[in-house]
């Protein structure tokens, strides 16, 4: 049994890295209001090392759609701009000297519709992710089976439960990504 207890915990805490993964990834999808989560893993190139944002300068949201930018080193203002610009999320930085504001534009329908699809995709990739632990882990079962390390029983009953463990998991990841899409056709 306690093989199968820790092949269950590997593969639940690889389903839960899964979702904080997608929930990151859903993070960085725009929608009409701002919110830090858009720009704040953006890798900018610090004197040559890739650094994200959020470990350079304080981002804030001062009104509902608006970010502000506020580097700690005032020389690396034209790199958080150009990554900004580089990033295609549909913003423009202004900058004046001190501050980086970063209007957030209404969306646009199209612009909605493109958004929800690559949301799906993102959704569809944690589903995969998600299945695959379930795989591994139902593999791993079938080879303690044959080593004769547990009984049929043993990895029917594993199974069973890496199946009620997955389900639960892409329900989560699901639930994820009709917020997100909902948030999408709000804004």
């Amino acid at each position: 049994m306690p093989e199968t207890d820790n092949l269950l915990e590997e593969a639940e805490l690889k389903m839960e890295d899964s979702v904080d993964a997608l929930a990151r990834s859903l993070a960085s999808v725009r929608t009409g209001r701002a919110s830090p989560g858009l720009i704040e893993h953006l890798q900018i190139d610090y004197y040559g090392t890739s650094v994200p944002l959020n470990q350079l300068a304080s981002i804030s949201v001062p009104e509902a759609r608006l970010l502000t930018v506020q580097p700690w080193d005032k020389r690396s203002i034209p790199a958080v701009e150009k990554s900004i610009l580089q990033a295609d999320l549909g913003l423009n930085p202004a900058s004046d000297g001190e501050l980086i504001r970063i209007p957030i534009p209404p969306l646009t329908d199209e612009r909605r519709r493109d958004l929800a699809k690559l949301v799906s995709r993102r959704v569809e990739e944690g589903r995969v992710s998600i299945r695959n632990a379930r795989r591994e882990s139902v593999d791993q079962a079938r080879s303690l089976k044959k080593a004769k390390e547990i009984s049929e029983d043993e990895e029917r009953r594993t199974t069973e439960q890496l199946q009620k463990l997955t389900d639960s998991f892409v329900k989560k990841i699901t639930d994820l990504g009709q917020a997100k899409e909902q948030e999408l056709m709000e804004s």
